[in-house]
């Protein structure tokens, strides 16, 4: 075996050596410097407060300090139950985040509605109306889980490409508020519901 062959460059990687080198240190910064915007609305609130405190040490992930403004987090950590009086709430500070933002829904309220599920008042998952990029099950989940959580969200952001990422083609992708009358109106569906097809 000839010296030169572990130098040669694959065929598929000649013509994007650069962007590679590029979307690698692009994202390995991404993905050190998380910014969580604290987002407590439940139970699910105090299992990530104690992860963010020194036991558990969210600061070795990159993810310093949780962020009180929406202007100055790139992750929402929903954690707790998603009345439909807060979902145009959650919905408008999600909008306030720069780009790339990520959601992270904590607990089975916040994936699925959890045990109030068929309740008046509680959407069934925060993803009938923000982009879940990571769930993580549990009432509540433990401190761990939520590491793992975001240690899952760490690697999905190490495998984007800026040739691909749609924040960098499209700008930004704001969700119009939901509207909160007799139930909640998606206003992205508000011609399914002239049809007569349903509402939120």
């Amino acid at each position: 075996m000839a010296d030169n062959e572990y130098l040669e460059v694959p065929p598929e990687l000649q013509r994007n050596v650069f962007l590679t080198t590029l979307d690698t240190v692009y994202n390995w910064s991404r993905k050190s410097s998380l910014w969580p915007m604290m987002f407590g609305l439940a139970c699910c609130a105090i299992e990530m407060i104690c992860t963010a405190a020194s036991r558990y040490d969210l600061a070795r992930f990159g993810m310093e300090v949780m962020r009180p403004s929406p202007r100055q987090a790139d992750v929402m950590i929903v954690s707790g139950t998603v009345t439909k009086k807060m979902v145009p709430q959650i919905v408008r500070l999600y909008n306030q985040m720069p780009q790339p933002r990520y959601v992270v829904a904590m607990g089975s309220c916040a994936t699925g509605g959890g045990p109030f599920k068929e309740g008046y008042n509680v959407v069934s998952g925060i993803d009938k109306f923000l982009p879940v990029d990571v769930y993580i099950p549990g009432c509540p989940p433990t401190p761990e889980a939520l590491l793992y959580g975001m240690m899952r969200l760490q690697e999905k952001i190490k495998r984007q490409s800026i040739k691909t990422v749609p924040w960098y083609k499209e700008g930004r992708d704001d969700i119009p508020v939901p509207v909160l009358g007799p139930d909640i109106l998606d206003l992205r569906r508000k011609d399914e519901v002239k049809r007569g097809k349903g509402g939120g």
